[in-house]
């Protein structure tokens, strides 16, 4: 929602952006002179010590209270649009269309997914409290002024289903323009910063898995090489591994190691719609393999973000299977907003286990992924063939085996491989400049950025209909 924010504050909308402080919001936003953070009131901490059958329902009292006192009172000019993500869709569907019609601002609802299906991975289908969030969800979304929909599938399902009002677009998820391959440089100062922390848990075991580095001249990617002074383009000898520079020594720019391990990462929310045993059970068939390689296949070192419920014990699970590992060495880190795209920027591949709880929605870490150039191994659902497309950006597994073999043939010969620079030719971009209402023959599989896919659909959805000069409340939280 912070690029929706940005796309409305870019074309001059007074922009007031709605949610509960965390995660620091993107730089690009805050620079933005239209841009206003409006932050809700968080509950008292009391709440969360009262038993949850009376401390719950406080909570949402709480919740409700404080979006329609920032809605309705501390956002003095009433909003042309406001524009919310779906899900969560309790209580914000309902307060926000009761807003739309007290303010007269035109909702605009940016469909995701499908809450109540979300709910239904805790609960079964039939039950009634599912029920009940199908219908809030159903009634309160249907009559917004626009819908935006992540995939074909969801908008064909919704007007089918829901029998949607207002105008309806597909938005495909594309990332920003600073998602982008990272350089050599960039990978050097980012693993100066990581690897003291991806190590220091199990520092004696990383030092036997990584190949040795020396800070701040290598990595266990990346390496500065070392020439002396003196010498001249033509006497110099090949470049030596970095080591210590001497008085008349010469550090050169990083470059990527050879020896390095292959780098795979992947995101989650480490919630029951991402089965993250999958990746276990291939990661630990691809350490009998390369060990039966024998040096035929490369170590791998597999980085997964995110925060969720199940992360401790899936981790858990990890360190018991990493004492026997030669192989493969699995770590979880939570990154900056800005560390972000130069991780994804960094990695040889990218593993996908969203499994979707409608099957309408598509991943954003695999718009993400491949914003930054990574090619993806995803778990098949029924409309990612919108997103990934099998053997031309990335490739489609059913099971772990079929991810393992994947992850082995992905990295025969590394740390070269024509597959993966197969896979990454399939991400191709078009011209920054490009925008809406350009004359330009795309290749197929160009991506778009978020900024040129914004302006081609919702830009001239929104300027279309402006009556107030043009005042957004973006609620994200």
């Amino acid at each position: 929602m912070m690029y929706h924010a940005e796309s409305f504050a870019k074309n001059e909308f007074d922009t007031y952006v709605v949610g509960y402080r965390g995660s620091k919001p993107v730089a690009s936003l805050t620079s933005l002179p239209h841009v206003h953070l409006t932050w809700l009131h968080e509950p008292p901490r009391i709440l969360s010590m009262l038993p949850f059958i009376l401390g719950g329902p406080l909570k949402v009292v709480h919740q409700v209270l404080s979006i329609l006192t920032v809605l309705l009172l501390e956002i003095e000019k009433p909003p042309e649009f406001i524009i919310v993500q779906n899900p969560p869709s309790i209580p914000t569907l309902p307060l926000l269309y009761l807003v739309s019609l007290l303010r007269g601002s035109k909702l605009i609802i940016d469909w995701h997914n499908l809450g109540y299906t979300i709910l239904a991975l805790k609960l079964k289908v039939t039950h009634p409290l599912v029920k009940v969030a199908k219908w809030i969800e159903a009634t309160f979304g249907r009559r917004a002024y626009a819908h935006l929909f992540v995939t074909d599938a969801m908008r064909e399902h919704l007007e089918r289903e829901w029998g949607l009002i207002g105008q309806k677009v597909v938005l495909h998820d594309r990332p920003p323009s600073h998602f982008r391959r990272a350089s050599p440089q960039e990978i050097h100062g980012l693993f100066l910063r990581l690897t003291p922390l991806l190590t220091a848990s199990n520092r004696s075991a990383m030092d036997a898995f990584l190949p040795s580095y020396s800070a701040p001249l290598s990595t266990p990617l990346t390496e500065a090489t070392i020439t002396s002074a003196d010498q001249t383009d033509d006497s110099s000898p090949p470049n030596k591994p970095a080591a210590a520079p001497g008085p008349y020594s010469r550090v050169g720019m990083p470059s990527m190691r050879s020896d390095r391990p292959a780098l795979v990462v992947s995101s989650t929310s480490w919630t029951p719609d991402e089965d993250f045993g999958i990746l276990l059970e291939a990661l630990q068939t691809y350490e009998q393999r390369a060990r039966q390689a024998a040096g035929g296949l490369p170590r791998l070192w597999v980085l997964i973000t995110g925060k969720g419920p199940l992360r401790g014990s899936y981790m858990s699970q990890v360190g018991k299977l990493q004492e026997e590992w030669r192989y493969v060495r699995c770590a979880s880190v939570w990154l900056e907003a800005e560390d972000y795209p130069v991780l994804l920027g960094s990695a040889d591949f990218g593993v996908c286990l969203h499994s979707s709880s409608s099957a309408l929605d598509l991943p954003m870490k695999v718009v993400d992924m491949f914003g930054c150039g990574l090619p993806v191994c995803a778990l098949d659902f029924k409309c990612l063939p919108e997103l990934v497309q099998h053997g031309k950006n990335g490739l489609v597994f059913k099971n772990a085996d079929e991810l393992a073999k994947q992850m082995e043939d992905l990295l025969a010969g590394f740390p070269t491989s024509s597959s993966i620079d197969a896979l990454r030719a399939g991400l191709s971009r078009p011209p920054e400049s490009l925008n809406e209402g350009d004359d330009h023959p795309l290749a197929e599989g160009t991506w778009w950025t978020w900024a040129q896919n914004w302006n081609r659909v919702v830009r001239p959805l929104v300027l279309s209909d402006v009556t107030r000069g043009g005042v957004l409340a973006d609620v994200v939280g």
